[in-house]
């Protein structure tokens, strides 16, 4: 029987395998709360499915523990707040109003309105890079004694940073920014635009160094929401001037040092940059949101097979019962038979799923993983 990371491995290369890799992202802090109403039996489970859950029959990934934060961060302050509302600045020094409503577990039913942004010009953004030394309180204490054999020795695949740790550069420069000024910004301040794009290659680049220079990596994700529902929030032309060139830079220095395979983890509709993500040395693109139209057999059809596809699964169907999810995940089945790609739900699951669903879904998913279903 093949490791999890033989298996990874097949998978990725289009080699015949046993089974395909079964992966999950998370649920939403309400799908807990509902979950543990439906079934206390689920207070066992632990929630942060990225590295798996056993009991579920995922499988296992090693993510190294990085902090690419701003150090220090800035002070997390209310500065108003009402019946129904929050407004307070976040420890990124951005300024946030918030529905009370729904919130459980820190997590909220609605998105924040963000109201302002800590780089407004390049003297801010001159502030602001301070906050970004590469420090060893970065990285796990003694990590070169503790963990360095275990990552030699592994059978599962390792990944450099948890989820949303090496940040995409379109979604670090609008975490400093904001999505309309950023906007703004690529045609009133290229000067700015730029620097926090070098700037940035530079500091995903160092970050990785001291991991790369001990170990191989099977892979690295940039997490970079761009897009909305029919489009990216950035033209092809603007991608080109502003970040490609970094992201190749970046993905020749991490396949340089041992580093198998890049992805990239957006949300939305992308599609008109994807041949820039894979001029740039993307090899794997994900969660393809159905909601706007990311279906994977289509963009198999549409990128080929050099573009590996994790994800596809419509969280909206896993609502409508036993059925409808049999049905929706057997027409992924040629591409289980082809190689190239990991099903996993298109984001975390929303509280309109039951447990009894999402079991339901679990088990017929063992199947088509398989190639079986």
């Amino acid at each position: 029987m093949p490791t999890h990371l033989e298996r990874f491995l097949a998978v990725m290369d289009y080699q015949p395998v046993d089974r395909v890799p079964n992966w999950e992202l998370g649920v939403w802090p309400q799908t807990v709360d509902s979950w543990e109403e439906e079934d206390p039996e689920t207070c066992k489970l632990h929630y942060q499915w990225f590295p798996g859950e056993a009991s579920l029959g995922m499988d296992p990934k090693e993510f190294i523990p990085f902090q690419p934060n701003m150090i220090p961060p800035f002070d997390v302050e209310t500065l108003a707040e009402d019946e129904r509302t929050i407004t307070f600045r976040d420890s990124l020094g951005r300024v946030r109003k918030a529905l009370k409503e729904g919130t459980t577990r820190g997590g909220r039913m609605s998105m924040d309105t963000y109201i302002d942004f800590p780089v407004t010009d390049m003297a801010s953004w001159r502030e602001i890079k301070r906050r970004y030394a590469m420090l060893p309180r970065r990285y796990e204490a003694n990590w070169d004694v503790t963990r360095l054999a275990g990552w030699h020795a592994r059978q599962h695949p390792l990944i450099f940073g948890p989820n949303c740790t090496t940040l995409g550069f379109y979604w670090h420069a609008r975490d400093l920014m904001g999505t309309e000024p950023l906007s703004y910004a690529l045609f009133d301040q290229p000067e700015l635009v730029h620097d926090i794009m070098e700037f940035h290659a530079d500091f995903l680049i160092e970050a990785a160094r001291p991991i790369l220079e001990k170990t191989t990596l099977e892979y690295v994700c940039f997490n970079e929401d761009l897009s909305m529902k029919t489009g990216p929030l950035i033209s092809p032309k603007a991608y080109r001037t502003f970040i490609f060139p970094r992201l190749k830079r970046v993905i020749e220095f991490y396949k340089s040092h041992g580093c198998r395979y890049i992805a990239i983890d957006t949300d939305g509709n992308p599609e008109a940059v994807v041949p820039l993500f894979m001029e740039a040395g993307v090899d794997i693109l994900w969660p393809l949101e159905r909601a706007s139209d990311q279906d994977p057999v289509r963009l198999r059809k549409k990128f080929g097979k050099s573009l590996r596809l994790w994800g596809g699964v419509d969280k909206r169907i896993l609502a409508e019962g036993p059925e409808a999810i049999d049905a929706h995940l057997r027409t992924m089945l040629p591409l289980i038979e082809e190689g190239g790609f990991i099903p996993t739900v298109d984001h975390t699951v929303p509280p309109d799923v039951s447990w009894a669903n999402f079991k339901h879904y679990m088990q017929s998913k063992e199947k088509l993983l398989r190639g079986a279903l």
